[in-house]
């Protein structure tokens, strides 16, 4: 029996990386085939997070498939019907803007664009310091969209960042396997985390 194919798009919140390559991993322990592709931003740079080299490692260990990187690499997983679900995580402000707005000029974009044209689950992992600002209106236009879903969000935190917006990492593989089956996993919106309230109550 063939196995169900995932792409795992990584973008440039380089913070939530670890996060994203915890859920790959998950993914690929729960049975599915993952196809990493990476944005140029995560394919190339340096950060104080992690190396672009130690971020493609891992990857590869993972699942045991070299990353997209290329726009040529992308470009056939709609033609091919390479990947029954396409997942971004982290999904940038930027990223989000792009998608809401028909710009596919990355790896992570054009692979997005190129799964849908044949109606299947695109699902995105929102982590943007203006989820609640600049890029709120982005968001409400892909809620909308047909066959995008998302992985449940939270403000990560209120008090100290206010617009800032990062998915629940942890629910990702639950949100996949809802988008298979073409429903948006619930509560889209979690609640603040309580070590958060409580913080901030003894601060």
């Amino acid at each position: 029996m063939k196995k169900t194919v995932i792409g795992f798009a990584l973008t440039g919140s380089f913070c939530t990386i670890d996060k994203a390559l915890v859920q790959m991993e998950e993914l690929v322990r729960r049975g599915y085939e993952v196809q990493p592709i990476f944005s140029f931003n995560i394919a190339l740079l340096d950060t104080r997070f992690q190396t672009a080299q130690s971020i493609w490692e891992r990857a590869l260990e993972i699942t045991g498939r070299e990353p997209f990187t290329t726009l040529q690499q992308v470009e056939p997983i709609g033609p091919k019907r390479l990947t029954d679900a396409y997942v971004i995580a982290p999904a940038t402000g930027n990223s989000l803007a792009k998608l809401a707005n028909g710009i596919y000029d990355t790896p992570a974009l054009l692979g997005a664009k190129s799964h849908l044209r044949n109606d299947r689950p695109l699902v995105l992992a929102v982590s943007t310091n203006d989820g609640l600002s600049t890029a709120a209106q982005n968001i409400g236009i892909l809620l909308a969209r047909r066959n995008v879903y998302f992985v449940p969000y939270t403000q990560d935190d209120p008090f100290h960042k206010p617009r800032s917006l990062v998915t629940e990492f942890s629910l990702l593989p639950k949100a996949v396997v809802s988008a298979l089956s073409g429903i948006q996993l619930q509560p889209i919106f979690t609640p603040i985390p309580q070590y958060v309230l409580d913080s901030e109550t003894s601060s």
